[in-house]
This record gives structure tokens, C-alpha cells and sequence, in this order.
């Protein structure tokens, strides 16, 4: 008998087109997805439920549906998208509580998988090369979408303590970018001239949307538990992406970054809260040794594959320089036509024509000397 999955967060992009690819998995009979609004576009042989996971009636759905996974994808980065900060405390801290307390009661629940990120470990100039699973932030966050996922974090930890008999799958996804993926990275990307802090070259490491799919559908496939980081192999400096995605910057202090992200934020075309803001600083680089070891998963695209793909969907704004050369290397000479075959067709031309009369000294026509 297959698995019953139910994945929350399914009225947004990423939870929605997962369930639905889920759903063809033929280890799993049924996926049902939760949310408070449906979702936009085609989910396929999903079941949808419309459900709020801050309400007790989550506890309800679970029992009666019979679940045996619980894929938790409903949790926000940005408070524009939930209607305010609190909003968006509300729906991932209350709304993770509410649900982990659901699967507490839940008999026949014996798989829970968690998209988490790597937002948890911040960013700062005292971070490591490489964070591994076990460490902690050099600094710990004091509010935002960074704090919302330490808090997750530790009641998902609590609640493995309780459930013992229950595997925990928790995935720290890096950056997930990818052309149809609509996130804080990915909006400030988007924007035809792109702010940067001036003195500062942040490391990206990120994961294309196909493999976080193929990493959730792994995990509930394979049920290993454990915590995980999960990126693409590689890292690009800002500097890079920029260049190869073609768009111009404009180097800026920090604080005035902040302050025009505040305008940015109002108008709401790119998001810059102050995790943000450091992640686009410092950067961040996770090590990804226990994700194939022990998870068993390896990525089909690196970082730099993660940036080419999601190039494809840009208008080049910047590299000017870059497009006039190649303008000019298409007005230029075959460079693999050999030089001296065409300079002995030259010869070739002018001894065919035969001898070129030269005026004498002083004859007319002659150009005169003296």
C-alpha cells in the first residue's frame, strides 16, 4: 500500500508544483494540500483541502484522511505576501506549533519532513567557510524570517524528543532560484540595476527549484531522518552572478542599500529586510557532505547551472562592452581562414592583371619632386 502525503503551503508556487509532481510518485496513493486559499494554477490528482494550520481543525483533517507523511512547506520569507509582520509570525511559528501538535495525535502518522533554510546559520564577517549542520549562527537572530525558522527548528527538535517512533526529515535548503521562482533573491536579481554594498562581495550558493522538488520527493521516498543542508555544488561571488546574469550595479553603503530597500519594499518590488541585507553583505556557503552520504541525494545542477537557467528568463540589462564586441567579432575575418591563403590570392590577382606602368620622373601626370 502507498503512502497518504499531505503538504502544506500548497497556494504558493513551490508547495503547489511539488504536490502535483508528488502525486505521479508511484510509491504514494493520495496527496492532499492544505491552505487557506486555493491554489492558482493546475494541481493535477491533488486533493485539496481548505485548511488554516494555526486552527486546531488541522488535527481533524490529519486523522480523518488516515496520513502517514506530513511535508511542511508553509513557511513565508517575505511579511509583504502575508499581510504584515505579525501576519507572518503567526503563520509560521503558531502555524508550525499548531501542526506539530496535530501530528503528536496523530496515530498514523510516521513520517514528518520539514523544508527549512539556510537563513538559520545568518550571516556575518565571523561566519565559517563552510557551515555544517552542527554548528550555530556566530550570531543569533533577533527578528525576522530568520528567527521564525530557529523557533520552527526547535519544535520540530521538541517534537522528535516527543515522537520518537516518528522519522524527522529536516531540509536546510539554500536559496532555491530558478525561472519561475519568486523569492527576495530573486526579485533583487530581477531588478535592471542592482544596488550592492560597496566593499563587500558576497558568497551564493543556491539550489534550483527542480532539485528542491527532487529533494522532497526523495526524502519522503527514502524516509531517512536527520537535518540536512541542501545546495548545489559551487559558489559564486556576487560579483559573478551579476556579470553572467548581465546587470549593471551601482555600489552603495549599507545603510543607504537599507533605505532604498525600505522604497523598494513599499512599492513592493524587491524585498530587503535586514537578514537580507546581510545575506547580500557577507553570504553564506553550507557543507553538503552529509547530504549525500547519509540522505543520499546529489543535485542535478551546481550553483553555476542554477544561475545559467535562471539567466534565460532575463532581458540583459548591462554588458554593453560585452555585446558591441561581439558585434565587431562578426564583422571581422573567418579567424580559422589561414592569413597566407589570402595573401597569395592577392598576389595571384595583381600578376594576372598583368604590370602596372610607373611615370617616369617629371613626365605628366607624375607627382613632382623637388
Amino acid at each position: 500500500m502507498g503512502k497518504v502525503v499531505l503538504v502544506t503551503g500548497v497556494s504558493r508556487d513551490l508547495g503547489r508544483t511539488f504536490a502535483r509532481s508528488l502525486a505521479g510518485d508511484p510509491g504514494v496513493d493520495r496527496v492532499i494540500g492544505v491552505d487557506v486559499v486555493p491554489p492558482r494554477g493546475d494541481v493535477g490528482d491533488v486533493s485539496f483541502i481548505r485548511a488554516d494550520i494555526r486552527n486546531p481543525v488541522i488535527a481533524k483533517v490529519i486523522a480523518k484522511e488516515d496520513v502517514d507523511t506530513v511535508v511542511h512547506m508553509s513557511v513565508i520569507a517575505t511579511p509583504g505576501t502575508a499581510g504584515g509582520r505579525n501576519t507572518m509570525k503567526e503563520l509560521n511559528v503558531i502555524g508550525t506549533m499548531q501542526l506539530l501538535a496535530a501530528c503528536q495525535r496523530a496515530t498514523s502518522l510516521q513520517h514528518l519532513v520539514v523544508k527549512s533554510t539556510t537563513t538559520v546559520y545568518g550571516a556575518s564577517n565571523r561566519d565559517p567557510a563552510m557551515f555544517t549542520e552542527d554548528m550555530q549562527p556566530r550570531r543569533a537572530p533577533r527578528s525576522g524570517y530568520a528567527k521564525d525558522v530557529a523557533e520552527i527548528e526547535s519544535y520540530v527538535r521538541g517534537f522528535a524528543r516527543r515522537r520518537p517512533d516518528v522519522r524527522v526529515t529536516t531540509l536546510r535548503c539554500a536559496n532555491v532560484l530558478g525561472p519561475a521562482v519568486v523569492s527576495p533573491l530573486t526579485s533583487y536579481l530581477r531588478l535592471p540595476v542592482v544596488p550592492t554594498v560597496i566593499g563587500y562581495d558576497a558568497r551564493l550558493q543556491v539550489l534550483h527549484e527542480q532539485d528542491l522538488y527532487g529533494v522532497l520527493q526523495h526524502a519522503v521516498r527514502e524516509e531517512v531522518a536527520g537535518t540536512f543542508n541542501v545546495a548545489g555544488d559551487g559558489i559564486l561571488m556576487l560579483s559573478q552572478a551579476l556579470r553572467r546574469l548581465q546587470r549593471p550595479t551601482v555600489p552603495m553603503p549599507g545603510l543607504a542599500i537599507g533605505r532604498l530597500g525600505n522604497v523598494l519594499r513599499q512599492a513592493r518590488v524587491a524585498d530587503f529586510s535586514p537578514e537580507q541585507l546581510s545575506f547580500l553583505t557577507y553570504g553564506r556557503g553550507v557543507d553538503t557532505t552529509r547530504m549525500r552520504t547519509q540522505l543520499g541525494f546529489e543535485p542535478t545542477m551546481t550553483t553555476a547551472e542554477a544561475f545559467a537557467d535562471f539567466a534565460t528568463t532575463l532581458t540583459p540589462t548591462g554588458g554593453r562592452a560585452e555585446r558591441v564586441l561581439a558585434t565587431l567579432s562578426q564583422a571581422l575575418p573567418d579567424p580559422d581562414e589561414p592569413v597566407l591563403e589570402a595573401v597569395a590570392g592577392a598576389e595571384g590577382a595583381e600578376l594576372a592583371a598583368g604590370p602596372r606602368a610607373v611615370p617616369a620622373h617629371g613626365a605628366p601626370g607624375g607627382a613632382e619632386h623637388g
